[in-house]
């Protein structure tokens, strides 16, 4: 079940103006909530964007990117600890957010709604539109909607160009 989710799930970037009931909406921040994180410590903050005005600023903080403004919600991931650096010298909050927002891609399109991952943004002028203080890092924003239209899936390259085993092979 896992496996079609992941295969069905698309960026979307065309939306139905249609609002995403509240339980449902619910059961993919439940699925985000779940995630794992380092040490458990679920640093994180998820501000779900359903107003229409601010959902316009955004635009412009995003690229110009316009489906970000026609989607019915925009999920926000916040890093609320971004100076925890794992043993393995990596930033915990982006990993444990990706990990998370992912978590919540894959449930909607188990329901049969669309997001897209959006990392094409100002920092600066998405914390000021949302509030975000500036000990808390942006990581990524989740459109989420009823697709309009699907594109193209795109491709993926095949296992035998990005897997080795036992040791690094280029």
């Amino acid at each position: 079940m896992i496996l079609e989710a992941i295969k069905k799930r698309q960026s979307v970037r065309s939306y139905q103006d249609k609002e995403i009931p509240e339980e449902i909406l619910q059961q993919i921040l439940e699925a985000g909530r779940l995630a794992p994180s380092a040490k458990n410590t679920q640093s994180w903050k998820f501000i779900v964007v359903k107003d229409k005005g601010l959902r316009k600023k955004l635009v412009p903080a995003c690229k110009n990117q316009k489906f970000v403004g026609e989607a019915p919600v925009v999920i926000a991931g916040c890093g609320t600890n971004p100076d925890y650096v794992m043993s393995n010298e990596e930033h915990a909050y982006s990993i444990d957010l990706a990990i998370a927002l992912d978590h919540m891609s894959l449930e909607a399109a188990s329901l049969g709604l669309g997001t897209c991952w959006i990392g094409a943004f100002y920092q600066d002028q998405v914390k000021e539109i949302l509030g975000v203080p500036e000990s808390v890092r942006v990581v990524n924003l989740l459109t989420l909607g009823y697709p309009e239209k699907l594109g193209p899936k795109t491709g993926r390259k095949p296992l035998s160009e990005i897997v080795c085993y036992d040791k690094y092979k280029a």
